[in-house]
């Protein structure tokens, strides 16, 4: 049975892109929560990149008291990593794999794709970072951690574990405490994988430093 494509917001730096960046959102938000960035990270005019921001499904949250937004997965506790939806987890990975493969088959191989996410999409760029079985030309995950942790490096592939990742993480974020970052970059660089950390004094958001940062881990990348 085919994937059903997720809807996607697009943006191009320039006519036939050879590279691509996915983009996934935290939750409750959709794709045009991080389209307005591409500018900000400078791009050469003459590299094109497909910038892609797929909409997550809308699904009742429980935390939310079931109250229906777009989300990759179920958050069902305040402490996020209990009671995981591994069901969520694995059907979003499905579908974000999907989209890798569509690029493939518009001419970008694996290796000039970045996979990036937010929050709840950087849970998800992890995970399937890390088990994709090709090599990826990066990661970028944002105020998030690993999901399914306790198992989750019985999955990892060998293909990614020189692919450069950017981890990054608000010191004083309450939505996903910093702990959980730090946690992912000690379970990552415990498995010998290229972490590049970032900590940043801002809560569960994005900084102008931290776009920088990511346009300067992009340009090596890519």
């Amino acid at each position: 049975m085919t994937t059903p494509f997720l809807e996607c917001l697009e943006v191009e730096t320039a006519p036939n892109p050879t590279r691509s960046v996915i983009w996934l959102h935290g939750l409750g938000a959709d794709g045009h929560d991080f389209a307005g960035i591409v500018p900000e990270l400078g791009i050469p005019a003459s590299q094109a990149v497909r910038f892609i921001f797929p909409h997550a499904p809308v699904q009742p949250i429980t935390i939310n008291g079931g109250m229906a937004m777009r989300a990759w997965y179920d958050i069902r506790v305040p402490t996020i990593v209990h009671a995981e939806d591994e069901h969520g987890i694995y059907a979003s990975e499905q579908s974000i794999v999907a989209l890798i493969n569509r690029e493939n088959s518009r001419g970008v191989p694996s290796q000039n794709i970045v996979l990036a996410g937010f929050s709840q999409g950087s849970a998800m760029t992890l995970h399937i970072g890390l088990r994709y079985p090709q090599r990826l030309a990066g990661l970028i995950a944002l105020s998030g951690y690993i999901p399914l942790a306790d198992q989750a490096a019985q999955g990892w592939s060998e293909a990614n574990r020189e692919t450069p990742i950017f981890l990054a993480h608000g010191t004083s974020d309450p939505v996903v405490t910093f702990n959980r970052g730090t946690h992912a970059r000690d379970l990552l660089l415990a498995h010998r994988y290229a972490v590049n950390w970032h900590a940043y004094p801002m809560p569960h958001s994005v900084c102008p430093e931290e776009i920088r940062d990511i346009a300067d881990f992009l340009k090596k990348v890519i």
